[in-house]
C-alpha cells in the first residue's frame, strides 16, 4: 500500500508503506560494492526558503520522529554562496536540509541525493566511466569534498566525502529513492547504475499497477534495485503523470501508516490517499515478510553529525 505525500511547500514528497526491520531490505546490507558506504549516511536534498526552514523541519520530525542537528550557515558550493544548513536524521530515512540566503549557483538544487562515498576521486572517475556526466567537478567544502554527476535520463546526485568519517545508526526502515525515466532513457540508466553500484535488479514488473502513479485501469513498468547505497525504485512511463506523480523523490517505510499519515496532514500536507490502500496492508517490496521495525535509538546530535558539505547538488 502506498500513499504519496507532498511536503509543505517543499520539492520532496514521500511514498509511506508499512514499515520492515533494517534487516529485511534485501541486498542493501550486504552489497556494499566499491564505493558505497552505508544506506543511513544517503540523504534527501531539499531546498526551502531560509523562512520557512523551521517549519519544515517541525514538519518532517512531527511526522517521521527523530531530530535535527544544529543549523549552521555555509558555503556548500564552489563559487560564493551562503545556506543555513542541517541534517534531519529519523528512522526511515535523512533529510539535508538547505535554506539558502543568496541566489543559487547552477546547478545546485537540481541534485535529488547525496551519497558518502569511500574515495571521491575514484567513485567520480568510476561513475564517468559508467555513463555519468561530471557536471560539477569535485571542489573542497568546511568538512570534506563534493562532487555532483548527472546519470542517464537526467538524474541528478551528488557524491561526498568527509575529512572524518561519520558514524551514524542504520535507518530501522531503508528509504527508496524513485527514479523516474521515459523507455527511451530506462537501459541506460540501469545500465550505468549497475556498474558503478555494484547493485542488482531484484524486480522487473512490466505491467505494474497504474494506481501507484495515479493511472487506475493503466500499467507501466516498474524495476527495483538494491545496491550497497541503498533501495531503488525505477518507474518507466509516458511521462503523462497527473500531480504530484514524478514530483517524488524518497519513499519511506513507516511501522504504522495511519499514524504517521495523521501527523503528516497535521504537520504538513497529503496530496493523496486511499482508505482502501490503507486496509489492505500489502509487504513492502524488498521484504519478505512483514515486520515490524526495531525501536529506533537516536544518538544526539553534535556538532561533527552535520553535513552541510554533502549538500552539493547532483
Amino acid at each position: 500500500m502506498r500513499i504519496s505525500m507532498l511536503l509543505a511547500t517543499l520539492t520532496v514528497a514521500g511514498s509511506l508503506s508499512a514499515a520492515i526491520s533494517n534487516a529485511d531490505a534485501a541486498g542493501v546490507k550486504n552489497a556494499a560494492g566499491p564505493f558505497a558506504v552505508g544506506a543511513q549516511y544517503d540523504t534527501t536534498h531539499v531546498y526551502v526558503d531560509p523562512a520557512k526552514v523551521d517549519d519544515f523541519v517541525a514538519s518532517f520530525v512531527g511526522a517521521f520522529g527523530g531530530q535535527s542537528t544544529k543549523q549552521v550557515v555555509v558555503t556548500v558550493t564552489p563559487t560564493p554562496s551562503t545556506t543555513t544548513s542541517q541534517l534531519i536524521q529519523t528512522p526511515v530515512g535523512t533529510v539535508s536540509l538547505f535554506g539558502f540566503k543568496t541566489p543559487i549557483p547552477y546547478p545546485f538544487g537540481q541534485e535529488r541525493t547525496g551519497y558518502l562515498v569511500k574515495d571521491l576521486d575514484k567513485a567520480v572517475a568510476a561513475a564517468r566511466k559508467a555513463g555519468a556526466n561530471v557536471v560539477v567537478a569535485p571542489f573542497p567544502d568546511p568538512i570534506g569534498r563534493d562532487a555532483v554527476v548527472e546519470w542517464p535520463g537526467g538524474v541528478y546526485m551528488q557524491l561526498y566525502w568527509h575529512n572524518r568519517a561519520p558514524d551514524y545508526p542504520a535507518f530501522a526502515a531503508v528509504p527508496e529513492n524513485r527514479i523516474y525515466l521515459s523507455p527511451d532513457a530506462e537501459k541506460a540508466f540501469v545500465r550505468a547504475w549497475l556498474s558503478f553500484s555494484g547493485g542488482k535488479v531484484v524486480s522487473d514488473e512490466k505491467a505494474a499497477p497504474g494506481i501507484e502513479i495515479g493511472k487506475p485501469g493503466e500499467s507501466f513498468r516498474r524495476l527495483r534495485i538494491t545496491s550497497g547505497f541503498g533501495l531503488m525504485t525505477v518507474i518507466v512511463s509516458d511521462g503523462h503523470l497527473p500531480y504530484p506523480y514524478g514530483h517524488e523523490t524518497t519513499g519511506y517505510a513507516v511501522t504504522d501508516l495511519a499514524t504517521t499519515l495523521a501527523n503528516a496532514t497535521t504537520k504538513a500536507r497529503a496530496c493523496w490517499s486511499s482508505r482502501s490502500a490503507l486496509r489492505t496492508g500489502r509487504r513492502p517490496w524488498w521484504s519478505s515478510r512483514a515486520a515490524t521495525s526495531p525501536r529506533y535509538t537516536q544518538r544526539p546530535a553534535d556538532e561533527r553529525s552535520i553535513k552541510p558539505s554533502r549538500k552539493t547538488p547532483s
